[in-house]
């Protein structure tokens, strides 16, 4: 529906609006003419573009490791605060992880870590892959993680790991180069060995350590929560429930897919407790309504008319007969496929309050809604306006056919302001003047009316 213009919004405040359907005739011809006047008024061009309610962010939390739900502290549609607790997965592999790698960790505290042989660049290899596993099996277990800021803590903490580790690797592979040119002693080459190897221990310490403490999910946002991930609403899915609230934040990356329980329709998506989760498996979605907002497809041909600050009034299949009120806050520079094919533009708008026509308090929508906004781009008040009936395109150029001494005139028009029912005249046409608005394609020069 992007660039379709509608009549909803005009406003016409004309000093005196005379629609008169005359009873003179063409020459020859007995259908009527219908006569209009020009009158000062306002106008206001409306362009409509389809939209969807947004909510102000979202944030999916997931199971870090392969587990059991052991605990869900919330209830669906409850309100949670920004770090409370969400529910607590169980991970025996996590646990033991973590064993590991403490006593991993114990055992290389030595000057010469774990290493006590005399083939140093075997020893130096050795260390190098297991460093290697260790950081891609971290970096596989992190991606897994559904919870944005969670997967980018995670991957930050591993690639600063993985940057101390390589410069101690360096450090002992040129410390072994001077041993083998006799120009360092084995005790130093050891040492660097051992600093590598206790690094590696250190790093895989702390991520193990991560993953455990990620066990326990907590909400990084306040907001309502939504058991499973927001992708298993019916209808709609992350992308299409966030987007835009000007007021708020960028939309969620998906949750990575996990084993879940079987679904299907009449069965509830949310994860059980005791459940079998795996890395990446969606438990509960927070979205903050606090701050609602659309996100609209305008097409190309109006997208130029539209900027920040535009006002608009929305309508929501939801609430047929109500009235939102809404304004533009941004509007994307890149483009979008409409849903008809054609090339559109995403405009972000942020959501008021709505009432009926009765003045009744509209209700407050669900993000993911299907809207129509009505965009405001231009107005003009105080001004010389015609029935939109009254323009004929002739030759490329807008005209009407005036009535001058009882005589039809056509006259070349520059238009304004293009509202549905009336449009702005800056030249050719004076206030008073009466115009042809029905029967134009009938009417000749100097024809009597």
């Amino acid at each position: 529906m992007g660039g379709v213009r509608r009549a909803p919004l005009v406003a016409l405040t004309a000093v005196a609006t005379l629609l008169m359907l005359g009873a003179s005739a063409c020459s020859g011809n007995s259908q009527p003419v219908g006569l209009g006047t020009a009158d000062r008024g306002s106008v206001t061009e409306v362009v409509d573009a389809s939209a969807t309610v947004t909510a102000r962010a979202a944030a999916t939390l997931t199971a870090p490791s392969a587990g059991t739900l052991g605990a869900l502290l919330v209830t669906p549609g409850q309100s949670v605060t920004a770090g409370q607790v969400v529910a607590l997965i169980n991970s025996p592999a996590a646990q033991q992880q973590l064993s590991e790698a403490q006593a991993a960790l114990a055992a290389a505290g030595g000057t010469g870590g774990t290493f006590r042989g005399t083939d140093l660049t075997a020893a130096q290899k050795q260390i190098d892959d297991a460093a290697a596993r260790a950081f891609a099996s971290a970096r596989q277990a992190a991606a897994a993680v559904g919870d944005p800021a969670v997967r980018a803590a995670l991957l930050a903490q591993i690639d600063a790991a993985a940057a101390q580790y390589a410069t101690l690797s360096a450090t002992a592979r040129s410390v072994i180069t001077s041993v083998q040119r006799g120009l360092a002693s084995l005790s130093a080459a050891l040492g660097a060995l051992g600093a590598a190897q206790r690094a590696q221990a250190q790093s895989a310490y702390d991520l193990a350590k991560s993953t455990v403490d990620a066990l326990t999910l907590k909400a990084p946002i306040a907001g309502v929560v939504q058991l499973g991930g927001a992708a298993s609403a019916p209808g709609g899915s992350l992308g299409s429930l966030l987007g835009a609230a000007a007021a708020g934040g960028a939309p969620v990356p998906a949750p990575a897919a996990g084993p879940m329980q079987p679904a299907g329709p009449g069965v509830d998506p949310a994860v059980l407790v005791g459940t079998p989760v795996g890395a990446g498996t969606a438990i509960a979605t927070i979205v903050d309504t606090s701050a609602l907002g659309l996100l609209a497809d305008v097409d190309e041909t109006d997208v130029l008319l539209v900027s920040p600050g535009v006002s608009a009034q929305v309508e929501l299949d939801a609430a047929p007969g109500g009235s939102y009120a809404a304004t533009v806050g941004s509007v994307d520079v890149l483009p979008t496929t409409s849903s008809q094919g054609g090339v559109a533009y995403r405009v972000r708008l942020t959501l008021g309050a709505g009432r009926y026509d009765d003045g009744r308090p509209a209700p407050t929508p669900r993000p993911g809604m299907s809207a129509v906004a009505h965009l405001a781009v231009r107005e003009a008040h105080d001004a010389v306006t015609v029935p939109a009936a009254a323009i004929v395109r002739v030759d490329g150029h807008d005209n009407v056919w005036l009535v001058r001494d009882g005589r039809a005139q056509r006259v070349q028009v520059s238009l304004g302001v293009q509202g549905p029912d009336r449009v702005q005249v800056v030249s050719g046409v004076a206030p008073g003047d009466r115009v042809v608005i029905k029967g134009a394609d009938r009417v000749k020069t100097g024809q009597s009316l």
